[in-house]
Formats: C-alpha cells, structure tokens, sequence
C-alpha cells in the first residue's frame, strides 16, 4: 500500500512537472503586449485611387500610410482619405516634409486627435535623413549663429557673423579636403560673399568695399588679398602680383598660425558630424507646430542610432536594394532596444525600374522575420514616378503575400510577436556613422573608409553569421549603457 501510495505521488510530481513544462512553452502571440501594424502607403495624388487601394487591403490590414508628396498641400483631400481609411477601420499615419512645414501640416495635427482619435499614430516627418547625410552631395546645417555646408567636392563651408551693426563682417571659411583653408570676409550688408570674381562691390559713389580674402596652404604659405595679393612664403620672405619682393608688409607670422585656423573646422572628427547632425535634426523636429502628444516616424537605410538621438520616435529600417535584412533589424532594433524607442521596417525597391518590389514570396518572408524579430509596424513603400497603375506599384502577388502574412502570421498563435529575441549585443565605435554598406562605403559622408572601417566590417558580418537576427548592434555612448542588458556583449575591436 506503502509502495502504490508513493509511486502515485512519484508520478503526480513528474505528470505536474510535465504540465508545468507545456505551459511555460505555450508561445506568447504577443510579446511584451505590444500592439503590431502592417499596411501599405499611398502616393499618388487623388482621392479616388487612394480608396481603391484602401477597399483591396483593408480586409488584411490595420495600417495606411498617406504618403504623397502633392496631397501635402491639399489639407481637404488629404483629409477625405483620412477619413475613409479610418471609416474603414484602419490606423493611419500622415507624412509631411521640411517644404511643407506651416499651415498645411498644422491643420492636420490641429484636427487629428479630435476627428481620428487613437486611429491617428502620429505624423512621418521627412525621409531618409541618415541617407541624406550620407549620400547627398550638397547638405546644410544652420541655426542662428552660423551655416555649414557640406557640399559636392567634399568641401566644408562655414558661415558666420562677427560683430554688430555697421561693423557686423561675414566671415566664410572653405576647408578644403587638400589641406587648403579660404576665408574671405566682407562687411554682412554686402549681399554676396566674395567668392573670386569682381572683388569691388559698389556701396555709393564715393565708397567702394574690398572684401578681403586669406589662402591658407598645408605647406606654410598664406596668399592675402585686398586691393593687392601679397604671397607670405614661411621663410618671412613677401612677394607681389608680380613675383617681387616686397620688404613693407610685414610676414607671415602677423597671421594666425595655419593649425588654429585649421581647427575653426566645424567637422574635423566622427564627434563634430554627430553632434551637428543631430541637434540640426532635433532643432528641425522642434519645429513643427501642434506637434503635442504626436509620435514622429521616419524612414532610412543608415545612421538608425542617431536618427533616435535626434528625437523621432519610431524608424522604418528600409529592407531593399538587395541589402541584408538581418543587419538592417540588427541595428535598429538594437538602437530602438537601448533608447526606448519604437521599429519597424518597410519594404522598398529592390529594382529602379518596374517591378520596383521584391517578389511576393521574398515580401512574406521579410515581414514574418520583421514581425517574429519583433518589429511594432511593417509599412510596404508603394511609389514609381510616373504610375499609371491605380495600386502604384503593388502586383497581385504582393496583395497575395500581404493576405498570407495576416492570416498565416498575424492572427496564428503559434507565430510569437518578437519570438526571434536578441540575447547577444555587438557595440561600434563611439558616433561611428558608417554607411556600412560595403567595406569602402563613406563615413558621415565627409570621410573615406578609414582604417576601422575593414575591421568593423568583418566583425559585424562574423557576428551576422554566427548569431543571425539573434544579434542587436549598437554603438559606444554612455547615455545607453549594454551591461546587464544582453547575455553575450562583443565589442568591434576584441578578441573573443
């Protein structure tokens, strides 16, 4: 009796323990209680091919994302869409760009909470500000004290004002990547800066104002102009227009040295390019109006860590142009992750010409691995210049795969929201923007590669390979400590 009464108890434990067991590993549908959305976004230019697109996906869809350039200064059209896709049952997101900031985008933000409610999740502001930084060939930053300007030849132009009034002087810097600095200085009232042509601007009759122009060269040598050019060679010696001597107008020394002009640069390092890029976008999100209680999203291909410095609440890492899905999430989930911000990911070109998007099959895998990776939005970019089709440039193919992905994904159980959880971190150098798309790719697109760059390279497609969409990747900065926060912790340049 002894015996029966204790294998009883021996197989209650072990029947328990088993139950304990299968309940532990009943998969979550959704993790950390996040809510999830996937949808599409609209860009064309009317009202009635936006509610043709609506009415196809609403059925396998909870998100639209009005995205037209033209119908940002249509407030009454935009609006109408709005209302039929919230009618619809759908939550929307509204984009508006630097161009359109003022009264178009401060009607919608004035009427959102009221006429959408929760429907409205906030307001995608720009686009691509880290591929702009990195890939545009002229890009300005400005606040009220200066204006720098990186432009096509790779050159930093630096604007500024001295003094005040009548004696308030312009004073523009161009640092050459050759080592060359150029500074020309006028007084501000002069409506354009010297920049090498007729250097006597006509303020009266009687006045005439020089603009002065000083060339600094690597080598020690310093060409000054006003109403003459005077060369000062480094060995004292001073010589005119003419190639002559000239023992009257001092020597070199009377100006600064050449290294204290050469630090006046305002991107001399990786740290001045963070800084500067993000408190012009932070000053530039800080502008928008009526922007109370509204989440700000964007879209990029590069620099996710930053983006969220600057202030944006959710980005879309862009999976496309044959890029790596898995190095895309890694990063900025691992920048979303530290910050406590919001991702997601939208799927954009792979193609510059028609089909423009991936296949239907390829599309469903990259938004199951987005959802699985955990990922709170999934939007498809739906644009073409020149689209004749009422869809844009959504196949049956992508509505298809949209349809499997809701069905298969969305509302199975035994797929885990955000499942696929990243257990090991790998930390980058401290405000290293790297495009890092290719081992040669540019850096803040001031610099070429450097000797960093091979090594960051491999170590993060080592890591990609050894740990898949298991890996966050983040940077260097003590505002987002990693320790206690990941299981497994590598850094760019140690040996494991």
């Amino acid at each position: 009796m002894k015996r029966a009464v204790l294998l009883f108890a021996v197989l209650s434990v072990i029947m328990m323990s088993a139950v304990i067991v299968i309940v532990n590993n009943v998969p979550t549908k959704i993790n950390r209680n996040l809510p999830f959305y996937v949808g599409v976004s609209y860009s064309g230019d009317n009202i009635t091919d936006a509610k043709l697109l609506i009415d196809r996906v609403k059925n396998y869809t909870n998100l639209f994302v009005l995205q037209s350039g033209p119908l940002m200064y249509n407030v009454v059209f935009s609006e109408q869409i709005l209302d039929y896709a919230v009618a619809s049952g759908l939550n929307i997101v509204v984009s508006y760009s630097t161009n359109s900031l003022g009264n178009n985008l401060n009607a919608i933000l004035d009427v959102a909470p009221s006429r959408w409610g929760s429907h409205f999740l906030g307001l995608y502001f720009n686009d691509e500000p880290g591929g702009h930084m990195l890939d545009s060939q002229t890009l300005t930053f400005s606040d009220n004290e200066k204006t720098i300007v990186k432009d096509a030849n790779g050159q930093i132009i630096l604007s500024k004002l001295t003094g005040s009034g009548l004696n308030q002087t312009l004073n523009q810097y161009i640092f050459d990547p050759s080592g060359i600095i150029t500074i020309t200085s006028a007084p501000s009232f002069l409506n354009t800066p010297w920049s090498g042509g007729n250097k006597t601007n006509q303020v009266s009759n009687s006045t005439r104002i020089n603009p002065t122009q000083t060339i600094y060269y690597p080598n020690g040598t310093i060409r000054y102009t006003d109403d003459t050019t005077l060369t000062y060679e480094p060995n004292g010696q001073v010589f005119n227009e003419n190639n002559q001597l000239v023992t009257d107008r001092g020597n070199v020394s009377q100006f600064q040295p050449y290294q204290q002009i050469w630090d006046l640069n305002p991107l001399l390092n990786y740290t001045d390019a963070a800084n500067i890029y993000v408190n012009n976008l932070k000053t530039t999100l800080s502008s928008i109006g009526n922007q109370t209680n509204v989440k700000l999203f964007t879209s990029d291909y590069a620099l996710y860590w930053w983006d969220y410095k600057s202030g944006y609440d959710t980005i879309f890492a862009e999976l496309g142009w044959n890029n790596t899905a898995a190095q895309e999430i890694d990063l900025v989930r691992g920048a979303a992750n530290l910050q406590g911000k919001a991702w997601g990911t939208i799927i954009t070109w792979t193609y510059t010409r028609p089909p423009y998007l991936t296949s239907g099959d390829e599309m469903y895998n990259q938004m199951r691995l987005s959802y699985e990776c955990g990922a709170k939005y999934v939007v498809i970019f739906n644009y073409a210049k020149n689209m004749t089709d009422s869809y844009g440039t959504l196949q049956e193919e992508h509505f298809q795969a949209l349809q499997r992905f809701w069905k298969e994904v969305v509302q199975n159980d035994s797929v885990v929201h955000g499942g696929i959880k990243a257990e090991t971190v790998l930390v980058l150098p401290k405000d290293y923007g790297w495009g890092m798309r290719t081992p040669n790719d540019t850096i803040w697109g001031l610099w070429k590669a450097d000797g960093t760059s091979q090594q960051v390279w491999n170590r993060v497609q080592n890591k990609i390979a050894e740990y898949g969409s298991k890996l966050d990747i983040v940077y260097d900065d003590g505002a987002y400590p990693v320790i206690g926060k990941y299981d497994h912790v590598f850094y760019w340049n140690q040996t494991d």
